[in-house]
């Protein structure tokens, strides 16, 4: 099934929906390693783009994208919102005013969003930012067929890169100021991108 401009709203719904059940936890793993706000900050930018939303649902998966990024960008404070903002914008430019995105164009935007995320961040895998769960989402849903068969594969890939930074010492971010103390805890940006998507996965985005 391709993904129309209602089936992405209805995709960044459910995000937002797991986004606020995740709050507190996102809260701990940030308080542990970083300031403490990327629950509340996150959960924060997606009320606000749920808010968006309800005033009426844009025509193109593209412009459903545009509203994401550009909610995230202005009400979400520390790096999360920059973050997300340009994954999301990167996402929204490559697909362009197709009415329907198939699983080609689903991958070519997951791709857009991580070159979004490594320039605003120049992070790559193994620094211990949301890179480490992103990145391997992608590489697993370019070998998939369908909508559906991919966002699982890059849901399953992003939880286990999120496991995967909790032994990494962080190189990027206020993590990286703890050093050898940033090991041990699970990078709440590498934690939010999975949590993200599998709502994708197991939402309306089929």
């Amino acid at each position: 099934m391709a993904c129309t401009a209602e089936s992405v709203a209805d995709a960044v719904r459910a995000a937002a929906a797991v986004v606020a059940s995740h709050r507190d936890e996102l809260v701990a793993l940030d308080r542990a390693i970083g300031d403490g706000d990327h629950g509340e900050n996150l959960n924060r930018g997606f009320t606000a783009v749920v808010a968006a939303l309800d005033e009426g649902t844009p025509d193109t998966p593209a412009a459903v994208l545009k509203l994401v990024a550009s909610t995230l960008i202005s009400k979400v404070g520390g790096a999360a919102g920059p973050l997300y903002g340009t994954a999301f914008l990167r996402a929204s430019a490559v697909v362009k005013d197709a009415a329907e995105l198939g699983p080609a164009e689903v991958v070519a935007a997951l791709e857009a969003a991580l070159g979004g995320v490594v320039a605003r961040g120049k992070a790559e895998v193994g620094d211990k930012t949301m890179v480490d769960a992103l990145s391997p989402a992608v590489e697993a849903a370019r070998s998939a067929d369908s909508v559906s068969e991919l966002l699982t594969a890059a849901a399953e890939a992003a939880r286990a890169g999120a496991e995967s930074t909790e032994p990494l010492v962080a190189r990027k971010g206020r993590a990286s100021y703890l050093g050898e103390r940033s090991a041990g805890h699970v990078d709440p940006g590498a934690r939010s991108t999975a949590l993200i998507l599998g709502s994708f996965a197991a939402g309306p985005v089929r």
